[in-house]
């Protein structure tokens, strides 16, 4: 097939989102791609399912079409260019916007959903990714278009279920008798597990560049409704995210002396939420923060020996850290532990000590109004002018000089 690579890259994109996306041929099963889940446990799905052509008639070439079922969710189709077996490509469902408590009533007293179904409904949309307009995948799949089809213009056709698609009919007495809770609930939480998963290793990683695909299709009606307290729902979700994410930091090699610190501080502020507004954007913070914190400590690839000793390095930068104290807090000769360092960090001891020490003192004095001679003996340096003179050598500025910078930025 013509395009393999861009359209590899482009269906990666879309999982990553949380949006299926497949290449399919015109004669499969329309469940293939259409959800059929809430129908079949409704009772009100069609026994033997279509083909995907007969279920939406013709698909023009160099057209992408956007189709919205009865069931508000949304898909992408349209024909791969250069594929001699006219293959399609499908994405979705996904929302165009998320729906409301009481959408969901409405929707479900207009399909005959019995009661008993509500919360399992709910359920369900929220593990429905959200893509509103203009989210960048929608720019993604436009320049594929172009690119495909060989033209910065192409057709757009807006179908659903009322316009020659015909979904199938769900009646309220077959859905009352019909209904399956326990099968739903599974797929939901399925959903809910893989996206928990692919954020855990995004984080163990250190993928920060993975926040914008990972989280564009968050949002806070993804929480699991287990009080009525909306706002208490979300601080719980928020605590369970917590937890997996330190676990995920850890898996990426991060000392849980490092861990622990950050982890506190995120559930304070879970707890200290007033608003429910506040809870997306912390999301997103905890997400950048854990990754942050796994690029900056992963010692994973490290020995035993090493790991131990940036550990005691980094733990009290204001005590001695003489090269023979390192070693002797590990049994070793202090030539021993020397070669090892530099073999697996590529840095001497005194190189590491010193490029740390400065790097904390930049963070104290960004964020402090201690004394420069104060700062220095924080990170261990007992002369201020060896230590400025350390600091201008590292950072390009004398300290005074570094702290009015910072200051001048705010």
């Amino acid at each position: 097939m013509r395009y393999e690579h861009e359209l590899g890259l482009l269906c990666d994109t879309l999982k990553r989102c949380r949006v299926p996306a497949a290449v399919v041929l015109p004669f499969e099963p329309i469940d293939r791609v259409i959800d059929f889940t809430l129908r079949d446990m409704l009772s009100a799905s069609l026994a033997e399912k279509p083909t995907i052509q007969n279920y939406l008639g013709t698909i023009a070439p160099c057209t992408m079409y956007r189709y919205t079922d009865e069931m508000h969710l949304c898909y992408i189709y349209l024909r791969l260019s250069g594929a001699a077996d006219s293959s399609l490509l499908f994405v979705g469902p996904f929302l165009s916007e998320p729906l409301s408590a009481r959408q969901l009533l409405e929707l479900g007293e207009r399909v005959g959903a019995p009661p008993k179904m509500q919360k399992s409904f709910e359920n369900f949309y929220a593990n429905i990714p959200v893509l509103r307009e203009g989210a960048s995948v929608f720019v993604l799949l436009d320049t594929f278009c172009e690119h495909i089809w060989g033209s910065p213009s192409f057709a757009i056709s807006n179908v659903n279920s009322k316009d020659g698609i015909q979904a199938p009919s769900i009646r309220a007495s077959a859905a009352s008798d019909g209904f399956d809770e326990t099968l739903l609930h599974i797929k939901t939480m399925e959903l809910r597990y893989k996206f928990e998963n692919e954020l855990m290793r995004a984080v163990s990683l250190g993928q920060l560049h993975k926040e914008k695909l990972m989280l564009e299709s968050f949002s806070d009606e993804m929480f699991e409704k287990r009080v009525s307290d909306p706002l208490r729902n979300a601080k719980n979700y928020s605590v369970i995210m917590n937890t997996l994410l330190r676990k995920a930091a850890e898996q990426g090699g991060v000392h849980p002396v490092y861990i622990d610190k950050l982890s506190s501080e995120f559930a304070h502020r879970i707890e200290h939420m007033s608003e429910l507004t506040q809870n997306t954007p912390l999301m997103r913070e905890m997400f950048c923060s854990y990754c942050k914190l796994v690029r900056k400590h992963a010692i994973r690839n490290f020995s035993q020996m090493i790991q131990k000793t940036i550990l005691l390095i980094e733990s009290d930068l204001s005590t001695n850290l003489s090269l023979s104290m390192l070693a002797k807090q590990q049994s070793v000769s202090p030539s021993y532990l020397s070669t090892l360092f530099k073999k697996e960090t590529g840095k001497t001891v005194s190189e590491y000590i010193r490029e740390k020490r400065i790097q904390y003192a930049a963070s104290l004095l960004g964020s402090t109004h201690l004394q420069v001679q104060t700062v220095a003996l924080h990170c261990g340096i007992m002369d201020v002018q060896y230590f400025s003179k350390l600091f201008k050598k590292q950072m390009g500025v004398t300290p005074k000089e570094y702290r009015e910078n910072i200051r001048a930025q705010r």
